[in-house]
């Protein structure tokens, strides 16, 4: 389990990561996402030690950050750090050396998987390569524990499928793994829950399915006129697209219903949100936390 605790860590003026509280267990997939700035990287630098916090706490599975953790933690950053002047080979027999709970036939199978030049150094590797080389060194010792900055950033969409894959795989393995994302897509295919930051404050965290099951959209369709909907409570915004209202709720969808048929909607119809609809409204000026 890794547990996040009122973390805290500014750079003069700018107030980075803002009383950040998260719980990801174990055999769990979570998906941290905001827009540029929102403090993801500061996060994850302040959990795996690269920065200092001013305030916070973070621990796995009950202890602070010692330098064993690392026998069981894998981390890929944003942009991956490589020896320029070192074949793949290398780097994979540097992990061989340098840690204890190395998986020689993970490796040669991850190699594979990602097709991945043996012998080219990493400095004449594309950027998808590079990746896909740093998710070799950080997934070759069948690490516990996952902190991942990014993971797919310049892969193809077949293997940007297949690292998606293998940490679904990990956590129904029993592994932790924290993960950002811009592309929504792969957070919403991987993680079984989600956090979202702005202005490095969460303003969003649970399980993916609660977070769509308790968000709903109302849609009816009207003969003649659309009506004007004012009034309810809970409803976020409201979309008109010829006879067809829609209305976007953040609670129990029933009173809208009522409303709908008590306008002489033709045909209601109550539909769950998608996480993409709920980072942009989370991220969104209007939904700032006051």
């Amino acid at each position: 389990m890794i547990t996040i605790s009122n973390l805290t860590k500014r750079y003069r003026d700018v107030l980075a990561v803002d009383d950040v509280s998260l719980e990801i267990p174990n055999g769990s997939v979570c998906g941290l996402l905001g827009r540029n700035g929102a403090g993801k990287t500061t996060t994850f630098k302040c959990v795996l030690g690269f920065a200092r916090p001013d305030a916070g706490d973070v621990r796995f599975d009950g202890e602070r950050l010692a330098p064993r953790t690392f026998e069981r933690l894998g981390y890929v950053p944003e942009r991956p750090q490589l020896y320029p002047w070192m074949s793949v080979a290398e780097h994979v027999e540097m992990v061989r050396h340098s840690q204890p709970r190395f998986d020689a036939a993970r490796a040669a199978e991850l190699l594979a998987t990602f097709r991945l030049p043996a012998k080219r150094a990493s400095r004449k590797l594309s950027k998808g390569q590079q990746t896909a080389l740093a998710l070799t060194v950080a997934l070759s010792t069948n690490p516990s524990l996952l902190v991942l900055d990014e993971p797919a950033s310049g892969l193809d969409p077949v293997l940007q499928r297949a690292v998606l894959d293998i940490l679904i795989d990990a956590a129904q393995d029993g592994a932790t793994v924290l993960m950002s994302s811009h592309q929504i897509g792969q957070i919403d295919r991987a993680a079984d829950r989600v956090a979202i930051m702005r202005d490095g404050k969460i303003v969003l965290a649970g399980e993916t399915d609660d977070l769509r099951a308790a968000a709903k959209i109302v849609e009816g369709t009207f003969d003649g006129g659309v009506p004007e909907l004012s009034g309810l409570s809970g409803v976020v915004r409201i979309e008109r697209a010829g006879t067809t209202l829609r209305a976007y709720a953040n609670g129990a969808p029933d009173p809208i219903v009522a409303r709908f048929d008590a306008l002489g909607a033709r045909g209601v119809r109550v539909l769950d949100r998608s996480l993409e609809d709920l980072f942009l409204e989370a991220v969104s000026d209007e939904g700032a936390p006051s």
